[in-house]
């Protein structure tokens, strides 16, 4: 059994995630992503998600690197707050067109950045 719905939004989908609260009747949950001069990020949630159904929208498009980190920090920081089920809401995944081999000795890193979001 599962506790209330928290719907969170990443610095790349504000308005989108603001359009899906509005929708759902949620209020958006509130988290701080800060960056520091070396680029690092930080992001520190403002209230506790144990036992809640967690859902994060956070695009992976420009600025790519910058996005998919947040995207990995945020998931870390809900499940490292025991979230009981996080459900990361991808509207655009980086390198989603890489997803196969076409040719000798190159990744597949579209499967790679789908192990990273997994794993975090």
């Amino acid at each position: 059994m599962y506790g209330g719905i928290k719907l969170f939004g990443g610095t790349g989908t504000r308005e989108l995630t603001q359009k899906i609260a509005d929708y759902l009747g949620l209020p958006v949950s509130g988290h701080e992503v800060i960056e520091f001069p070396n680029e690092n990020l930080f992001v520190k949630l403002k209230g506790s998600v144990r036992g809640q159904d967690v859902y994060l929208i956070q695009t992976t498009s420009s600025p790519v690197h910058r996005n998919l980190m947040e995207l990995l920090i945020t998931l870390q920081t809900l499940r490292l707050d025991s979230a009981a089920r996080i459900t990361a809401v991808v509207p655009y995944l980086c390198y989603g067109r890489s997803d196969k081999k076409d040719q000798p000795r190159v990744p597949i890193t579209s499967r790679l950045v789908a192990d990273m979001i997994e794993a975090a």
